[in-house]
């Protein structure tokens, strides 16, 4: 079995089971990434992996390939812009305008291992005192099980913490435990993690004020893609805003009107 056919059958692995497209241009990611995989199963090599893959009847090892190929590149206060705009226009007009509930509910998709919901947090722990007494949710959630026990874990490498987040927030917002870094339990209060697949529909019984949806669209192919987007119209709240990521667009008129602004854009549902 030739190398481009065991890269042609994980390919479809990853789609059959995220919708997630990876371009055959990127199949060295497979070598990299399933590394943990290769070696947790007591195997010897990416093509022992993929027999093995042909045989697994329950998906138990699908699942694994998939998370493993999941983790994506994140970082504290990733695109400054976007926390601006957060924190310049979005957040205040939900305070006018929620004035009654007291409530603010925010989904970070594909949340990684957390530090977009944990940025969110100590954004709005930082610079909106009015907001002391309201219920805050954030809400984050990933396919990759292992992103999810990281995110709730709340423990970050210097690395990791050195990457976007401002001395004065680290030194106010976390507690140093040797070589790591963790979260505040009051940041970490205003945050929950739960593994969940983009496309198994809108979340039952919530309805947020902001989605994060950002850098994941240019891994699902056009069908996926708009699939995605149509469960994230019905899981926002008309008045509430949809944020992408920088280079991306949502190419569905039917369902969201573009709002742009000097140094970013927001999605406002139809």
């Amino acid at each position: 079995m030739g190398p481009e056919v065991d890269f042609g059958y994980l390919r479809q692995v990853v789609m059959n089971h995220s919708g997630n497209l990876v371009d055959a241009s990127r199949d060295y990611l497979f070598e990299s990434r399933l590394q943990n995989v290769i070696r947790e199963k007591g195997m010897r090599s990416l093509g022992q992996l993929v027999s093995a893959l042909r045989a697994d009847d329950r998906g138990e090892l699908q699942r694994s390939v998939v998370e493993a190929m999941m983790i994506n590149e994140t970082s504290f206060f990733r695109d400054t812009q976007t926390f601006e705009l957060l924190r310049t226009e979005l957040i205040p007009q939900v305070i006018a305008n929620r004035q009654a509930e007291r409530r603010l509910r925010i989904w970070s998709a594909a949340s990684s291992s957390g530090q977009e919901a944990y940025s969110v947090a100590m954004l709005i722990r930082e610079h909106f005192p009015a907001l002391a007494n309201w219920k805050i949710e954030i809400f984050g959630t990933d396919i990759s099980r292992e992103m999810v026990e990281r995110a709730r874990a709340g423990l970050y490498q210097r690395i990791e913490v050195n990457r976007g987040l401002p001395a004065r927030l680290m030194i106010k917002y976390l507690v140093r435990h040797e070589d790591e870094w963790e979260i505040k339990t009051e940041i970490r209060a205003m945050c929950q993690f739960q593994q969940r697949n983009l496309l198994g529909g809108a979340t039952p019984g919530w309805r947020f004020d902001f989605i994060f949806l950002r850098n994941v669209m240019i891994y699902f192919p056009e069908e996926q893609r708009q699939q995605v987007l149509k469960n994230m119209h019905s899981s926002l709240r008309p008045d509430g805003a949809l944020i992408l990521g920088v280079s991306e667009q949502p190419r569905l008129d039917s369902h969201w009107q573009t709002v742009p602004r000097p140094n970013c854009v927001w999605y406002r549902p139809v």
